[in-house]
């Protein structure tokens, strides 16, 4: 019963210690911008019925928390394709939130990441006049190239997109470039 006692104050003891250092930690904040081509997938990318590659552009900031290699993303980004033999596109408005890991530290020069994450779409479909907006779901990998001394960072990233829609699923995949500027 002795031992017991002298175990639980010994990590009440770790614990108190490790309060200070614990009130210490900050994590830090990293944002940035991209821009890219959407490559259509599935349905939404089938040739004579679905779309053609288009464009997408974005802004986004990414928590990363102050122990490990792991942060908490926003990104919200706009895209358009154009059908593939008729007139008429397709536009998305999305905001997504995600979890990312990044396999190797921050002071590498090419920090090589991978992310999924929940996001809300809209997705509207210019001969119909048709908007949805529905939840999707996306998972991908970025490699981030330290830029000369400072904290900015050349971005290459590509994210497997899948939003279920009324009438079918539309599957795409952006490949962006971006910079990010921040800590971390």
């Amino acid at each position: 019963m002795k031992r017991l006692g002298l175990v639980l104050v010994a990590v009440a003891l770790c614990v108190v210690a490790s309060r200070p250092a614990m009130a210490q930690a900050v994590g830090s904040l990293r944002y940035g911008v991209s821009a890219g081509v959407l490559l259509p997938m599935g349905d939404y990318g089938a040739s004579g019925t679905g779309d053609k590659m288009g464009f997408v552009g974005g802004v986004g900031a990414t928590y990363w928390l102050p122990v490990g290699s792991i942060g908490v993303r926003g990104d919200l980004s706009y895209s358009q394709t154009s059908h593939d033999g008729t007139a008429g596109n397709t536009k998305i408005m999305s905001g997504m939130a995600s979890v990312v890991y990044a396999l190797n530290p921050a002071s590498a020069p090419a920090r090589i990441m991978i992310t999924g994450g929940v996001g809300m779409f809209n997705v509207k479909e210019s001969v119909t006049s048709q908007s949805q907006t529905k939840v999707g779901f996306g998972g991908g990998a970025a490699v981030a190239f330290k830029m000369g001394t400072g904290s900015t960072r050349l971005v290459l990233g590509s994210r497997f997109t899948s939003v279920s829609t009324t009438t079918n699923s539309i599957t795409f995949l952006p490949i962006t470039v971006g910079l990010s500027f921040g800590k971390k």
